[in-house]
């Protein structure tokens, strides 16, 4: 080889290895291919990635379970059973084992734990269970949040909140624990410090969809029973909100907390409101029924599950376009994005998880 095709050869490889790491594909660029359907002992309500190695779905009182993935394996970890005895907490009036119904699952930010809603609890002393129309003036059973310490895969801790409890949150400091209650209209906060509620949040009709500021100066709730989103400010709970559109259901921040991002499950969108300026930028028709929503981490693409049209959509951020529609499954329910292995994942109330690689 002579000394000119050399030089050649060198230069270009130099060009290759300079490439900036800015110039590698976003998740908008990249399409979604089904790489793996998980069966077996489930009937996921949602999907939940700690985005450092675990997958886990939450099964409700069909399966009375929450099961745990390896996110790059795909297989299953551990089966974890909802059943507490709540005596062992201290909660004494309650006698024998009581069994919960897993909705929503969160991370604790440490990686340490895993905190589930129980839609409501099984057992003697809980004899009126919640509906999904309901009112406080109901008077159905309250309910408790459990949590898993991931590291004995076991219920180590429960918390009382609500009635019919949905999504639950962690702030990114660690500091607040977040539960949504369906038929209460509250919000429950609770302190990891102290490990007791310090705040009960009256909402509205149905709240539920939560995200938190990068900061965790303020969070987030849907009140899907009308058409506001809810703002606390975690430093003294003061609440204001935005008028997002009738029926919001989830709700995800954008990496850099510029923009809010909101399912309106009844007219079957997603969309997108600038915080600075309190406007809608624009929303975008993803399927009947848009239930649960999920960001990529680069910010770039938002996934949605339509729950009526079994469909799961890719949304371009920057212009809030449809840029993938994927029949997944009879009842797409829950959706959660990986960021390690930049995959998502789709729950299937009929009995399944459907994972997709964007590639």
């Amino acid at each position: 080889m002579n000394q000119k095709r050399v030089s050649l050869l060198l230069l270009f490889s130099l060009l290759i290895t300079s490439v900036p790491e800015s110039a590698s594909a976003t998740t908008d660029q990249t399409t979604l291919k089904l790489i793996k359907t998980i069966t077996g002992a489930i009937a996921p309500k949602s999907v939940q990635a700690s985005n450092d190695g675990l997958v886990s779905a939450h099964n409700m009182m069909y399966r009375h379970s929450v099961t745990i993935y390896d996110a790059e394996t795909m297989e299953l970890k551990q089966t974890i059973p909802d059943t507490v005895r709540l005596s062992d907490f201290g909660y004494s009036k309650y006698s024998g084992r009581y069994k919960g119904a897993p909705v929503e699952g969160a991370f604790s930010p440490d990686g340490e734990y895993l905190y589930f809603t129980n839609y409501a609890m099984y057992g003697k002393g809980f004899d009126k269970e919640g509906t999904d129309t309901c009112s406080p003036a109901s008077g159905y059973d309250k309910s408790f949040l459990s949590r898993v310490n991931l590291a004995k895969g076991e219920i180590d801790a429960v918390y009382p909140v609500g009635s019919v409890p949905k999504v639950v949150k962690v702030t990114p400091d660690n500091k607040y624990i977040l539960v949504s209650n369906w038929c209460s209209y509250t919000v429950t906060v609770i302190s990891v410090e102290t490990q007791e509620t310090i705040k009960s949040i009256k909402i509205g009709r149905y709240p539920r969809g939560i995200s938190v500021s990068g900061d965790s100066k303020f969070a987030y709730v849907a009140e899907m029973g009308g058409n506001r989103i809810h703002r606390i400010d975690l430093d003294n709970f003061a609440l204001d909100y935005i008028p997002i559109g009738s029926n919001p259901r989830a709700i995800e921040l954008s990496p850099d907390g510029s923009r809010l991002y909101a399912t309106l499950n009844i007219s079957g969108k997603v969309i997108a409101w600038d915080l600075a300026t309190n406007q809608a930028v624009k929303a975008v028709s993803t399927g009947k029924s848009a239930r649960s929503l999920a960001i990529s981490s680069d910010g770039s693409a938002l996934f949605v599950v339509n729950f009526r049209s079994g469909t799961l959509s890719k949304v371009r951020t920057s212009n809030m376009k449809v840029i993938q529609n994927i029949k997944v499954c009879a009842a797409p329910i829950g959706v959660t994005y990986d960021s390690v292995n930049s995959r998502t994942w789709v729950a299937c109330y009929g009995g399944s998880i459907k994972v997709f690689a964007n590639q």
